[in-house]
């Protein structure tokens, strides 16, 4: 009797699942994109198809597929299938997974794939406490992540590991996925609807498939016409859910709160966002743009405590990560204010894409290596150390560039110091050349 109720029950969760739920593929034909890695012929293909395996790391952005990849490696594998997800597991939860891999190998001769969602939120106590079984083949790890596992994952743990990357889907993938679930909804759409929802997606087939479900609820259910209008209407009810504003609207003015130094309004901006559901790692990223773009050398600290944030966010996660960032919003919007560094980078980078300063002087080259005095590099340069000061008068710009002024400092936060330097260092380069005689008196 349990069973038949579970049955049913699965029925209904399957019914009520996600559209993106539902199209999760069952066989690998079916999977739509990453023909380099899973068509035929492909390497990865190849390796699941045979159920041989080994340890591997799937990294790609949101809405790939690295979780529906696992899942038919699971349908594809003898072996015993579990799952973590890397969020809410702790390393009691590895050491489980542990033991109940080595009973199975001991009484049944069953290996055991161990598939670890978001791989890159375990600490390193985590990762360390997988390494030996992986090691030693007791499990085989397949890790997803959004993130460079090059930074994200121990070193050893990614030594083992076969790293795949996986890339956002292209417009084509996403449209045929487009086509199959509104056939899977019994409804149509009209080619203008299917351009939009595609160009939206940004490659990410849960995006594309979560407002195509609801474009079609939109314009009525089974049967109806998906348009244009239930296409936006659509992205705006999925993707903002800020009321009448949307997300773009929402970011802006909590960045300009901030850049106009207004705490309680950036404060509300930063409340409205995470109570929308905003992804965290996205606000901590904005701000730390914020601190070197509006900040900068006004206060240096503020990057500091911008990147603390953002570690923060990675290492507690929400909710208490809110702290982190409402004290992060809390300095920058009261920090003093300099878009000086910003200003300097793009005079510089445009100098370069003009083609100015190309020839580096000679006395800045590289001295060191075999063959370089002969060349005559690095002669004539002098040592800044070598003055008491620890700055001499002495050409750094390309010839073409001597009269490039990039950085000019504001005279808010510590950027008032900056300057009063930098006049300083002008009066004495002034001095150095009034005093330097003409060449008709030497």
């Amino acid at each position: 009797m349990s069973d038949l109720f579970a049955a049913a029950a699965a029925e209904v969760m399957q019914r009520r699942a996600p559209l993106a739920a539902r199209l999760r593929p069952r066989r690998l034909d079916d999977l739509v994109g990453h023909e380099e890695l899973l068509g035929p012929g492909a390497p990865l293909r190849t390796l699941i198809e045979a159920d041989r395996l080994t340890s591997l790391i799937l990294w790609g952005p949101p809405g790939c597929g690295k979780t529906t990849l696992a899942r038919l490696i699971a349908n594809h594998t003898e072996k015993q299938f579990e799952t973590l997800s890397a969020v809410s597991a702790s390393v009691k939860d590895v050491r489980a997974i542990i033991e109940g891999a080595q009973r199975r190998l001991g009484e049944q001769s069953v290996g055991t794939i161990l598939f670890l969602d978001e791989v890159h939120r375990f600490n390193k106590a985590q990762q360390d406490a997988l390494l030996p079984s992986v090691e030693d083949g007791l499990l085989i790890l397949i890790g997803a992540t959004t993130e460079n596992p090059y930074f994200e994952v121990n070193a050893p743990l990614l030594s083992r590991s076969n790293l795949f990357r996986l890339n956002e889907l292209t417009d084509t993938a996403i449209r045929q996925l487009l086509l199959r679930g509104v056939s899977h909804e019994e409804a149509s759409i009209a080619e203008e609807a299917v351009d939009h929802l595609t160009s939206r997606a940004d490659g990410d087939a849960r995006r594309a498939l979560t407002a195509l479900e609801v474009a079609v609820v939109l314009a009525g259910g089974k049967g109806s016409q998906v348009d244009l209008e239930h296409a936006e209407q659509a992205l705006d009810a999925r993707a903002h859910r800020y009321g009448d504003d949307d997300h773009y609207d929402v970011v802006s003015a909590f960045i300009k709160s901030l850049r106009g130094s207004d705490v309680d309004a950036a404060l509300h901006w930063l409340a409205r966002m995470l109570e929308a559901g905003e992804d965290a790692r996205f606000i901590a990223r904005r701000m730390v743009i914020l601190a070197s773009e509006d900040i900068g050398m006004a206060d240096p600290t503020s990057l500091l405590i911008a990147d603390a944030a953002a570690h923060a966010v990675e290492f507690v996660g929400l909710p208490e990560a809110q702290l982190n960032l409402a004290q992060a919003v809390i300095h920058l919007a009261t920090a003093p204010k300099s878009n000086a560094a910003l200003t300097a980078i793009s005079r510089a980078r445009e100098d370069v894409r003009s083609g100015r300063g190309r020839r580096v002087p000679i006395h800045l080259r590289d001295g060191h290596y075999s063959g370089a005095r002969t060349l005559g590099h690095g002669d004539g340069y002098i040592y800044p150390h070598g003055s008491s000061d620890g700055w001499v008068e002495q050409q750094y710009l390309p010839d073409d560039l001597l009269d490039a002024h990039y950085y000019e400092p504001s005279e808010n936060g510590l950027e008032r110091d900056i300057a009063g330097r930098r006049k300083d260092n002008r009066k004495d380069r002034e001095s150095v050349e009034e005093n330097t005689p003409e060449e008709s008196e030497i």
